[in-house]
């Protein structure tokens, strides 16, 4: 084992330990952002019969041939059908049917003109009324035919389409309930350390509350997975052991933090290698150097840092993308800008370092990031405040005002192309 590898292969070899978690079936409102695990049919043709895309009139094209506004084609108004009803009369030459939008189109017309470009010769416009008509139509003009979206039988949205609020409804009018999709991972959320009490807690002297826990959980939920939060587990490694083996039988996935270095009271990689199988234990990053990952049981097991920031970041570079390759995601890379940095930024550390940072626009629409001053990696604050991750690469080379820095957008969805 490498004693440290870059942010690329520390990603590659989490992902490798994951893999598509088995098909759920959810109702088809609970679908949306969720990825189809088959490929789902229409039992009916879509649209199943032929109707009019806007409120006119319902005509044979040929009716109106040679129509213009010297010598207009004058036509009385036999009927009207609205969404819901039908006409199956007949309409003849000298006659139309007024019609709205998604009513069927009569079998004796082939064509709709729009109501705002028919004059009222006599009446209303409605039944009894007669009208004109200055201009020919197209055949099928403002027709939506049967069978324009789908067949009856063909696969509407495929294995591996993420399904969004449109798609919901898609698949409703397809006659689809029900939409087997790959469950949700079960994550298990440890926070380590003697020092950590509940947030309902006031802290005595030597104490902190374990907000680690809750980000956490809060970034697993966002990444579409289904966290619980467990009981603070004391420095020790006996009970850590006792800990991550008991999670690894009930949950998909175990993230821990806290105890990821090597003092004397950090227990979780001699846990994870006593337990199992031990993968990594150092990350080329910054915040988030000490990373563990391995496998207890089969489950992978994931090592974050005490400092929040670092938490943070990791969580967001590595288990994320794992958690949405278990739920059958394929994009599993935030989208990234390139943005001007507004201030010079030293670099005084060689790894790789992601800068909570702010990005905005300026006058001419072009990005501009601002690092926070205070980078700290022990302040969950800066990162609230933040919306970019601004990537500093490895070495020493800093950056003057003005220079271009890729920037990593948080809480943009990875299926979003920029």
């Amino acid at each position: 084992m490498p004693e440290m590898i870059s942010v690329e292969q520390a990603r590659d070899l989490v992902l490798s330990h994951v893999s598509q978690l088995p098909a759920e079936t959810v109702p088809v409102l609970d679908a949306a952002g969720r990825v189809a695990a088959t490929d789902l049919q229409s039992d009916i043709d879509i649209s199943p019969f032929a109707h009019s895309a806007m409120d006119g009139f319902a005509v044979r094209a040929a009716q109106l041939e040679g129509a213009s506004p010297e010598t207009p084609v004058e036509l009385d108004v036999i009927a009207e059908v609205a969404a819901g009803d039908t006409f199956d009369g007949e309409i003849p030459d000298g006659a139309c049917v007024r019609i709205m939008t998604g009513a069927p189109l009569p079998a004796a017309a082939d064509s709709v003109v729009k109501y705002e470009i028919v004059r009222n010769v006599e009446g209303d416009g409605r039944p009894g009324s007669r009208v004109a008509f200055d201009a020919p139509v197209k055949l099928r003009n403002n027709v939506r035919e049967a069978g324009e979206e789908a067949r009856a039988g063909e696969a509407v949205v495929h294995a591996g389409e993420v399904i969004n609020a449109a798609g919901v409804g898609f698949l409703a009018s397809c006659g689809v309930s029900e939409v087997p999709v790959p469950r949700r991972p079960r994550v298990a959320i440890i926070s380590i350390g003697s020092e950590l009490v509940p947030p309902t807690e006031v802290p005595t002297a030597g104490k902190i509350r374990n907000s680690n826990g809750y980000a956490l959980s809060a970034s697993a939920r966002a990444a579409g997975a289904i966290p619980t939060l467990l009981p603070i587990v004391e420095d020790s490694l006996e009970a850590l052991k006792a800990a991550v083996v008991a999670a690894t039988a009930e949950y998909d996935f175990v993230v821990t933090s806290g105890g990821a270095s090597n003092g004397d009271f950090d227990f979780i990689k001699p846990c994870v290698e006593q337990t199992g199988q031990l993968f990594m234990t150092l990350v080329n990053m910054r915040p988030g150097k000490a990373q563990t990952f391995g496998l207890v049981n089969g489950t992978p097991v994931f090592g974050l840092p005490g400092n929040p920031a670092a938490a943070y970041c990791g969580f967001e570079m590595l288990i994320r993308p794992a958690l949405r390759k278990m739920q059958g995601y394929t994009n599993l890379a935030r989208p990234r800008v390139v943005a001007r940095l507004s201030r010079d930024t030293k670099k005084k550390d060689p790894r790789r370092i992601y800068l909570r940072a702010t990005l905005t626009k300026d006058a001419d629409g072009a990005y501009v990031v601002e690092p926070a001053k205070n980078q700290s990696s022990g302040l969950f604050g800066v990162i609230q405040r933040s919306n970019c991750l601004a990537i500093m690469p490895e070495g020493f080379e800093g950056r003057t005002a003005g220079s271009e820095i890729e920037c990593i957008l948080l809480d943009v969805s990875e299926d979003v192309a920029i």
